[in-house]
């Protein structure tokens, strides 16, 4: 037991540096660095051939590669490359000439991670360095430079302040026309602001560079998924028919007589009725008898609710309607107007003359 133990813990070591040379290996490949042939659809610097015909490089053999290319003569050669482009791989297809059986490519062995060594341009300041050199914000990236080798993050800032006050040349390439050109800055630190490029750059993994655009941008009024599309003059269907219910279920049952407009009426052209009134307990009409009620606005609608508010409110505390004006007072059987204290002596007086005559 312990023998068979021994064996498979020797098998796993003996295994592990191959693997690890596998995966170091696998990091390289031929980087294109120059291109005679416009047939062949591969592009300098940013492609890596990494396979011939299925099979993996795993060896930086020139001579092996060129057998290989000239066994294929008279037939085609399959390249895998990988494309530092969106980093993806694909498979290209190159006929072989009999007579001359070469490629026109110029290839060297390099590791694929020299390819993450890009900055992206992610803003430019006015009148900085970077402005005047021409450099685009977001769709610039800087690939390189000739003036030497520029590894890691700190890289092209240790380039930069080797050439304070200098003309220093870079490759960019933009993202949106999917060219690169060769830029001139010439760093400052005495421009008026901030650094010696006048820019903000990104590395690392969220800034590599992206695929290519493939496909055409979208036109003014033109849509980015594919849903459904109506013209002027093309009707929406309803939202009923956008909804499918089983046979079996109540939704889908109604009765023979019920038109479509039962089902689906616009909220813009009948307002809800009123709530009930309070103490209202009358049943209502049939709903055959029922008036159909017209279009009306809010307002109306606000207006007619309170009016019958004050018509229940009246009936409920049985005020009598007033018809006509109260009729005046009666003119005869008033009380008698008051009299002076002389007025009463003479009538005393009299009073008595009458009783004394008598």
């Amino acid at each position: 037991m312990f023998g068979a133990l021994n064996r498979f813990i020797s098998r796993l070591d003996s295994d592990a540096p191959s693997q690890s040379s596998q995966d170091s290996h696998g990091a390289f490949g031929f980087q294109v660095l120059r291109n005679k042939n416009n047939d062949i659809p591969i592009e300098p610097w940013y492609d890596f051939v990494i396979g011939i015909n299925g099979r993996q490089i795993e060896e930086p053999d020139a001579n092996s590669f060129a057998v290989e290319i000239r066994n294929c003569a008279g037939s085609c050669v399959a390249l895998t490359i990988w494309s530092a482009k969106g980093q993806r791989v694909r498979t290209v297809q190159i006929a072989v000439p009999t007579p001359s059986p070469t490629l026109g490519l110029t290839l060297q062995w390099t590791p694929i991670s020299s390819a993450e060594d890009v900055w992206h341009i992610l803003d430019v300041i006015p009148d900085s360095p970077a402005d005047i050199g021409g450099l685009l914000p977001y769709g610039d990236y800087i690939v390189g430079t000739p003036e030497g080798n520029v590894h890691g993050e700190a890289g092209l800032g240790e380039l930069v302040e080797d050439y304070l006050s200098r003309t220093l040349r870079l490759w960019v390439y933009n993202h949106e026309y999917a060219v690169t050109r060769l830029v001139t800055i010439t760093p400052s630190r005495s421009w008026g602001g901030s650094g010696a490029l006048g820019c903000v750059l990104g590395f690392g993994a969220l800034h590599r560079l992206p695929a290519p655009l493939t496909e055409p941008p979208a036109g003014p009024g033109e849509t980015l998924f594919e849903t459904a599309r109506f013209g002027n003059g093309e009707d929406r269907p309803p939202s009923a028919t956008l909804r499918s219910y089983p046979s079996g279920s109540s939704l889908h049952k109604t009765s023979s007589n019920q038109q479509s407009s039962d089902l689906l009426v616009p909220a813009t052209l009948v307002s809800p009725p009123p709530p009930p009134p309070m103490g209202a307990t009358t049943p209502g009409a049939p709903r055959a008898a029922r008036k159909a009620r017209k279009a009306m606005s809010p307002k109306s609608a606000f207006d007619e609710y309170f009016k019958e508010g004050e018509q229940k409110s009246k009936e409920e505390d049985f005020t009598p309607a007033a018809k006509s004006a109260p009729p005046p007072p009666p003119k005869m059987g008033g009380p008698p107007s008051a009299r002076s204290p002389e007025q009463e002596a003479e009538a005393q007086a009299e009073s008595q003359a009458e009783e004394a005559a008598s």
